[in-house]
C-alpha cells in the first residue's frame, strides 16, 4: 500500500479541488480565471467583500460544540457524589420526608451549577489560550504589501513566504527562489519537496497526488528553504488540508504536570476522607442514629471534604495566568511552561531583536578609495547631512551600496508607509536617499537568488538589466565569508587588482574595527559572471571584493534592568550572537551583562572543540557565544542540562526550533520569529523584547505561590469540616452541620473565595527569591504547618460555639445557625489571610477585586440563609440577633490574628539573615 494517502483514497468532493485543478494551469492562467494580478494582487475592496462572503473565512473549525444545555444535564449523572445526593433525595421523598427532599434537590442544582460554571470557565479560558497567537500572511494588494490576519485571505489573493513561515492557504506558485517545502503533516513524507512554477503535467485520467503537484503550495505546510509568492487558489475546507481535517478526530490535550500532581492529591485525600466518613457513619448507626440522616450527612460531608474542585481551579488559575502573561505581551502556548517558569536559572538570549531594538541603521561604510574623515578611516553616515554625504561618496562605495541594494529582499508596504523585511537589507535600502541613489532593482530581472542561510553566512544575487548575457553576481555577507570567495578587488582608483595577503589583512582590521564599536558588518562583492548554480552545494567564486557597511542596532531601553534583576533572582542571562566577539562583548557591556576576562567569552569554534562534559564544565562564567550558529545552540542547551540548569532559550528560524525544543522553556519572537521558531516554543513575545522574559517569569512564580495559597485555603476548610463532623460522632454528640450546611460550606471551599486566590495580583518581590528546584513539591512542611494552624483553630472555635449553645443536649436550629454561621465566617477570614504567605493584608492591601467581590457575596448570601425564610426552610437556620454576629464576628477573626501573629514571628526570625526567608517564609 503506498504511503501516500491521498493514492489510495480522495475525499467525496475532492476529485476537482481548486488545488489540483490549478497545478495543471499556467500562473498566467490562474491568475485570469481568479481575476487578479501577479505583480499587484487585488485591487477593488467590494471584490474582495464579495470573495470572502462567497469563500468563508480562511480557517478551520472543529464541529459544532455540544449544546450547553446537554452539558450542563451531564453533569447530574457523571459524578458520583452527585447520584448518591440525588438518590439520598429520593429517599427522603419517598419516606414522606419532603422537606428535606426539596433541600437535597436544591441545594444538588446549586453544586452542580457552580462546578459546571467552574468548568465551563475553564474551557474558555482554554479556548482563549488557543487564538493567542493567530496565523499571519505576507500579503499584496493593490501593490502594497502587509502582514494580515491568514483568515482574512480570499482566492485571488497574492501572498508571499520565506523561511520557516507555514503557509496560509492552497496557493498556485508564481516565484519559487530555491523553494523547498516540508509537507510531512499532510502526506506523511518527511523529506522537503523542491517547488516550481511550472504547471504539471498528469499523463494519466487519474486524480494527480499531492506528491507531484509541486506547483502548488498547501495550507499548513512549512517552508525550510528560499522563499516564493504565488495566488491563492484555495481556503479553510476547500484546502487539501482541510480535507484531511475533516477526518481527523478530536484529541484530548494531556493534562500538565501539576494537574496530574492536583489530581493524584484529589485521590489521596478522597480515599483518606472516604475511611473516615464510612467510620463515622458506622458510629452514627451504631448509636442508635437514623441511618437516613447519617446516609445524609456523609454524602454531603463527601462533597465537602473531597476536593474534587481542585484540578479545575489549577486549570482556571494556570489559564488565567496565561491570559494576564499575554497581556503583558509574552503569549504561553503550553500550559505546562507556566510552571516551569518559575523554575529557570538561565536565560540564552538572541543579541539582535531581543536584547536590541531590532532596528539596524547604516552608521559607517568603508571601501579602499576612501580617505577618511573626521579622525576616522570610515565615512561616518550618522554624523553627516544629505548634502555631504552625496559628495563623499566614492566610486567604489557605490558599488558597495549597489551590491547592497540588489542582494535585498526589503518590500514597500504602502499601508505601513515603511519597508518590511530583514532589518539589514531595510537598512541599506533606506540608506540610499541619503546619498543621492535610487532603488534600482526595479531596472534588475533575477536570474538566481540563494537566500541568506546561517550555514553560508552569505547571499547571492545573479542578475541583469536586460540582456542576459551580460549578467552579473552580486554577494554581501560575514566579511571572512566574502572574501574566501573573493580573490580581487577594487583598489583605490577603482581598478581591479589581485587580493593580496596584505590587502585581505587591511579588510580584516577594518571589519575588527568597525565590530568593535559594536556594529554588525556587512561586507560585499561582485563580479560579470552569470552564476545559475545549477550543481549542487556550487558557490559563486572569483568575486571581486568591493567594500564594508557597519549597522548599529541600540540595546533596547529596559534591557540593563531586566537583565540586573534577573541576576539579582539567581538567574544567570547568557547572549547568543553569530555576530564577531568584539562586536557582542561591546553590546554586553552597555546592557550589564559581566564580562569578565576571556572566560566569559566563547566562540562557536571553540565549541565544537569541546566535549559536552568539557563545555559543561567550562560554561559556568560564560555570558557571551559569539560567530555561533542554531546548532550551536542545540549544544549550548545540552550542556546546561547537563549540569542540571533549567534552560530558558529564545529564536527566531527555522534552525533555531532544535533548541527551542530542546530548552526547558523555548521562547520564540513574535515579530520577527518564523512559523518554525514559535511552533517549537512554549512561549512567544509579541514585542521580541527580553524585558518580556522577565515579566514572564514573574508572572510565573506568582501563579506558583498563588496555587499554595488557595490550596491553603481549600485543605484547610476540607479538614475542618471533617473533624468536626468526626469528633461530634465520636462523642456521641448530635450533627454540627446538616446536610444543606455542610453543602453551602462545599460551594464557598470550591466557588469564588478559593478562585480568587489564584488570581491575586503578582508581588513584584517574587524576583528576589531564587528559582525553584524542579522537584520542589506544592505542599512543602510550611504550607501543611500552616494548613493544621488554620483548620485547628476553625475546629476549636466551632466547637465552642456549638457546645455552648447546645445547653440541654438537644439540637435547635438556633443551635445550628450559630455553629454555621461560626464556620462559614472562620471560612471568610482564613480566605483573607491566605492571600499571601509571609506578607500582612496590612501590607498588600485589598487591590484583589475579585476576592472582594467573592467574600462579600458569600456574606450576603450567608445573611440571605439565616434570615430570609425560603433559604431558612433550606439550611434549617434560624434569625440571629446582632449581638450574635458580633460575637461570632471577634472569635472568627481569631484565625486571621493568628496567621497575622504566624506571619510577624517569620518575618522577625528571619530579618537580617536570609532576605528571601523574609518575603516567602519557603
Amino acid at each position: 500500500m503506498s504511503e501516500n494517502p491521498f493514492e489510495v483514497k480522495v475525499p467525496v468532493g475532492r476529485s476537482s479541488s481548486p488545488s489540483i485543478r490549478f497545478s495543471q494551469k499556467s500562473k498566467e492562467e490562474t491568475a485570469s480565471e481568479l481575476q487578479t494580478d501577479i505583480a499587484v494582487g487585488l485591487s477593488n475592496s467590494q471584490d474582495i467583500l464579495n470573495r470572502r462572503s462567497l469563500h468563508g473565512i480562511n480557517e478551520l473549525s472543529n464541529d459544532e460544540e455540544e449544546s450547553i444545555v446537554i452539558k450542563f444535564l451531564s453533569k447530574f449523572y457523571e459524578d458520583p457524589l452527585i447520584l448518591l445526593l440525588i438518590g439520598s433525595a429520593i429517599i427522603s421523598f419517598w419516606m414522606g420526608n419532603v422537606d428535606d427532599a426539596i433541600s437535597i434537590t436544591l441545594a444538588i442544582v446549586i453544586v452542580v451549577s457552580v462546578g459546571f460554571v467552574q468548568e465551563y470557565r475553564s474551557e474558555k479560558s482554554l479556548e482563549a489560550l488557543n487564538k493567542l497567537v493567530p496565523a499571519e500572511a505576507h500579503l499584496t494588494r493593490n501593490g502594497s504589501t502587509s502582514t494580515v490576519l491568514a483568515s482574512t485571505l480570499v482566492p485571488g489573493d497574492l501572498v508571499h513566504f520565506t523561511q520557516g513561515d507555514r503557509i496560509p492557504a492552497d496557493v498556485r506558485l508564481t516565484d519559487a527562489v530555491h523553494l523547498t517545502i516540508d509537507e510531512s503533516n499532510l502526506t506523511g513524507e518527511n523529506r522537503p519537496v523542491k517547488k516550481t512554477t511550472n504547471p504539471i503535467i498528469y499523463e494519466t485520467n487519474d486524480i494527480p497526488p499531492v506528491t507531484i503537484r509541486n506547483s502548488i503550495a498547501f495550507m499548513g505546510t512549512l517552508v525550510r528553504d528560499g522563499h516564493g509568492s504565488g495566488i491563492v487558489v484555495a481556503t479553510g475546507a476547500k484546502t487539501e488540508f482541510g480535507a484531511v481535517f475533516e477526518m481527523m478526530s478530536e484529541i484530548e490535550k494531556p493534562k500538565t504536570p501539576l494537574q496530574q500532581a492536583m489530581d493524584k492529591l484529589g485521590k489521596d485525600l478522597s480515599v483518606f476522607s472516604f475511611a473516615v466518613i464510612g467510620v463515622i457513619c458506622l458510629i452514627g448507626i451504631l448509636q442508635g442514629r437514623s441511618w437516613l440522616d447519617m446516609f445524609q450527612i456523609s454524602v454531603s460531608l463527601a462533597v465537602a471534604a473531597i476536593p474534587e474542585g481542585l484540578p479545575i481551579i489549577v486549570t482556571v488559575t494556570l489559564a488565567l495566568g496565561v491570559l494576564r502573561m499575554a497581556r503583558r505581551k509574552a503569549i504561553v502556548r503550553r500550559l505546562p511552561s507556566v510552571e516551569t517558569l518559575g523554575s529557570v536559572n538561565v536565560i540564552c538570549s538572541d543579541k539582535t531583536g531581543t536584547l536590541t531594538q531590532n532596528h539596524m541603521t547604516v552608521t559607517k561604510i568603508w571601501a579602499t578609495d576612501f580617505k577618511g574623515s573626521f579622525n576616522s578611516p570610515f565615512l561616518v553616515v550618522e554624523k553627516l547631512d544629505d548634502n555631504t554625504l552625496h559628495h563623499q561618496l566614492t566610486k567604489n562605495m557605490q558599488k558597495t551600496l549597489e551590491a547592497g541594494n540588489i542582494c535585498n529582499n526589503a518590500r514597500y508596504s504602502r499601508e505601513n508607509e515603511k519597508y518590511i523585511g530583514n532589518p539589514s537589507d531595510i537598512a541599506i535600502v533606506e540608506c540610499l536617499p541619503h546619498f543621492g541613489l535610487d532603488d534600482i532593482r526595479g531596472t534588475k530581472q533575477r536570474v538566481y537568488e540563494l537566500p541568506f542561510s546561517s550555514v553560508r553566512k552569505y547571499m547571492a544575487i545573479c542578475a541583469h538589466s536586460g540582456d542576459l548575457n551580460k549578467s552579473e553576481t552580486f554577494v554581501k555577507g560575514a566579511t571572512e565569508k566574502v572574501l574566501l570567495l573573493s580573490n580581487r578587488y577594487f583598489d583605490e582608483n577603482g581598478d581591479i587588482k589581485p587580493l593580496t595577503d596584505e590587502i585581505r589583512k587591511e579588510i580584516g582590521e577594518k571589519s575588527h574595527a568597525l565590530a568593535n564599536d559594536g556594529l554588525r558588518v556587512l561586507a560585499f562583492a561582485r563580479n560579470n559572471k552569470k552564476y545559475i548554480n545549477e550543481k549542487e552545494n556550487e558557490e559563486p567564486s572569483e568575486l571581486i571584493f568591493s567594500g564594508l557597511v557597519g549597522m548599529k542596532d541600540p540595546p533596547r531601553p529596559n534591557v540593563g534592568r531586566s537583565i540586573a534583576l534577573l541576576m539579582k533572582g539567581g538567574v544567570h542571562v547568557i547572549m547568543i550572537t553569530g555576530d564577531s566577539p568584539t562586536t557582542a562583548i561591546n553590546i554586553a557591556k552597555q546592557i550589564g551583562m559581566p564580562i569578565v576576562g576571556d572566560h566569559s567569552v566563547m566562540t562557536g569554534d571553540q565549541i565544537e572543540n569541546l566535549s559536552e562534559e568539557r563545555l559543561a564544565e567550562a560554561i559556568h562564567n560564560v555570558s557571551v557565544f559569539a560567530r555561533t550558529t542554531p546548532e550551536h545552540k542545540v549544544t549550548i542547551v545540552k550542556a546546561l542540562q547537563r549540569r542540571g540548569d533549567i534552560v530558558a532559550m529564545t529564536g527566531d528560524g527555522v534552525n533555531d526550533a532544535p533548541a527551542l525544543k530542546l530548552a526547558d522553556i523555548g521562547i520564540a519572537m513574535g515579530k520577527n520569529g518564523t512559523d518554525v521558531a514559535k511552533e517549537a516554543a512554549d512561549m512567544v513575545l509579541t514585542d521580541d523584547d527580553f524585558s518580556t522574559i522577565l515579566n514572564a517569569i514573574e508572572e510565573g512564580k506568582g501563579i506558583f505561590f498563588n496555587i499554595q495559597n488557595f490550596i491553603t485555603f481549600q485543605l484547610s476548610t476540607s479538614i475542618a469540616a471533617l473533624t468536626l463532623i468526626a469528633l461530634a460522632t465520636f462523642f456521641g454528640l448530635p450533627n454540627p452541620l446538616n446536610a444543606m450546611q455542610i453543602l453551602w460550606i462545599n460551594i464557598l471551599m470550591d466557588g469564588p473565595p478559593a478562585q480568587s486566590l489564584g488570581v491575586e495580583p503578582v508581588d513584584h518581590e517574587v524576583m528576589n527569591r531564587p528559582p525553584r528546584k524542579r522537584n520542589d513539591k506544592i505542599l512543602t512542611h510550611q504550607v501543611i504547618k500552616r494548613v493544621l494552624q488554620s483548620a485547628a483553630m476553625i475546629i476549636l472555635g466551632t466547637l465552642y460555639i456549638f457546645i455552648r449553645e447546645m445547653t440541654d443536649n438537644e439540637i435547635t436550629a438556633r443551635d445550628t445557625t450559630m455553629t454555621f454561621t461560626c464556620f462559614v465566617m472562620y471560612d471568610m477570614f482564613n480566605a483573607l489571610s491566605c492571600r499571601h504567605y509571609s506578607k500582612s493584608i496590612f501590607e498588600i492591601g485589598l487591590d484583589n477585586q475579585m476576592f472582594n467581590f467573592a467574600v462579600i457575596g458569600s456574606l450576603i448570601g450567608q445573611l440571605c440563609a439565616i434570615y430570609v425564610p425560603f433559604f431558612q426552610a433550606i439550611f434549617q437556620t434560624e434569625a440571629l440577633y446582632f449581638s450574635d454576629l458580633l460575637h461570632l464576628l471577634f472569635l472568627t477573626s481569631t484565625v486571621f490574628i493568628g496567621d497575622e501573629i504566624r506571619k510577624y514571628l517569620l518575618k522577625q526570625k528571619s530579618s537580617g539573615s536570609n532576605g528571601f526567608n523574609v518575603n516567602f517564609g519557603v
